[in-house]
């Protein structure tokens, strides 16, 4: 599943994190669609509809693959590819090895060996190990009071999103068993850090431009590893965020939006 604005315009792909969807990206690809052709997979993170096929592999190289193959089907090039939260981006262009992304924009994610991220994210994982401990998550996240505590969505964002919003996210991984099955592959099995050191060496070859978004106040993605990634791509420029959280896009939407207008005007000449 993919919503797609179509146009001829330079292709933009839009990648999110667990336990969040495509609707992440609503307010940015609003602005930008009349320019650029936005493009939004649903990742397997537990907030998407449609599930997975039984035997489909989810683990992290696995996804960076099915991504680049996804560039593929759809005959994409020269793909400026978005990311928050999942650092995933990073992964499609090595181990992935994608030749048809030309520009990266990393937006406070995953980098390095942070996987999984923070305390919340170590939870998800053990969560994940035992049985019946993901739904038992979907269902301690429905109380507003635990939500936005600092070891589960409280870490993310800094805005609180509406109840409507933030139930639609969750009600696939609470009535869903083979949604939860999906996010449980993922998160059984994450790599050891040292093979996610060396995919990390791998991306150094990357040679586009690179626009690195990063909130001041993070919680769970090193401000560290933003200074890390500016030094360890060759083309690229970092920029801070205040006032946020990990969910740029939910904290700060114009924003970010000022900066990817930017970025996209220089890399793409539109």
């Amino acid at each position: 599943m993919y919503s797609d604005t179509g146009g001829d315009g330079p292709a933009v792909v839009f990648l999110h994190g667990v336990l969040t969807n495509g609707s992440l990206w609503d307010p940015i690809v609003e602005k930008l669609r009349g320019r650029y052709r936005c493009i939004v997979p649903e990742l397997p993170f537990g907030a998407h509809r449609t599930p997975m096929p039984d035997d489909a592999d989810l683990d992290l190289a696995s996804l960076a693959k099915m991504i680049a193959d996804f560039l593929v089907k759809l005959d994409l090039r020269d793909v400026t590819l978005v990311c928050n939260d999942w650092g995933g981006a990073q992964l499609v262009i090595a181990p992935g090895g994608s030749d048809r992304v030309s520009a990266l924009v990393l937006v406070s994610c995953e980098a390095f060996d942070n996987y999984p991220p923070g305390i919340p994210g170590r939870l998800l994982c053990l969560n994940a190990s035992l049985p019946g401990g993901t739904f038992l998550t979907a269902q301690l996240l429905r109380p507003r009071l635990i939500r936005y505590l600092p070891f589960t969505c409280g870490a993310l964002t800094k805005k609180r999103m509406p109840n409507e919003q933030f139930m639609g996210l969750i009600e696939p991984l609470r009535h869903n068993p083979k949604v939860r099955r999906d996010l449980d592959k993922y998160l059984r099995s994450v790599p050891a850090k040292q093979q996610l050191l060396e995919w990390a060496e791998q991306q150094r070859a990357f040679t586009g431009p690179v626009l690195i978004v990063w909130a001041r106040e993070e919680k769970l993605m090193p401000p560290e590893h933003a200074e890390r990634l500016a030094d360890h791509f060759e083309n690229a420029e970092l920029v801070w965020v205040d006032d946020s959280r990990t969910l740029i896009p939910i904290d700060q939407p114009e924003i970010l939006i000022n900066h990817l207008e930017r970025f996209l005007a220089r890399t793409t000449g539109i």
